[in-house]
């Protein structure tokens, strides 16, 4: 498979695609005609790319560029993407994400108690140099 990609994406690809299981045996691949703007030039072309992985049934339709190979490029990540969500769940790359944002949450939550703790202990310093002034 030759796509117009750099050659590290197109590697990357593979890598990902392989690691997965995903054969290209297994894609049913059609070309549509794209919708929307455009004109002669949509109508004419199909580059529009439709996948669909036979044994999980996962289906993808990608229509982002004006370039069929790099839909075709395109619709593969998208897919492999899918699949990869499927099969790791939890270890997905949107799974991380969420992860991640939750510990940024909670390293915030723990700086605020501090610094509310922080500003207790000045005020209540503040009143005790009060209460050592009035008696002396």
């Amino acid at each position: 498979m030759q796509f117009s990609v750099s050659k590290t994406k197109e590697q990357a690809l593979r890598v990902k695609m392989e690691r997965l299981g995903i054969r290209e045996r297994d894609l049913e691949e059609r070309f549509i005609r794209s919708s929307g703007a455009g004109g002669q030039k949509v109508n004419k072309t199909a580059s529009c790319v439709y996948l669909k992985h036979r044994p999980t049934g996962l289906k993808v339709k990608c229509q982002q560029e004006r370039s069929q190979v790099l839909n075709r490029f395109l619709a593969r990540m998208i897919l492999a993407g899918k699949i990869e969500t499927r099969i790791l769940g939890r270890l997905s790359a949107e799974r991380k994400r969420i992860e991640k944002i939750r510990r940024q949450k909670r390293r915030r939550s723990k700086r605020a108690k501090e610094k509310m703790l922080w500003d207790k202990r000045k005020r209540a310093e503040k009143i005790r140099m009060r209460k050592v002034e009035e008696n002396s």
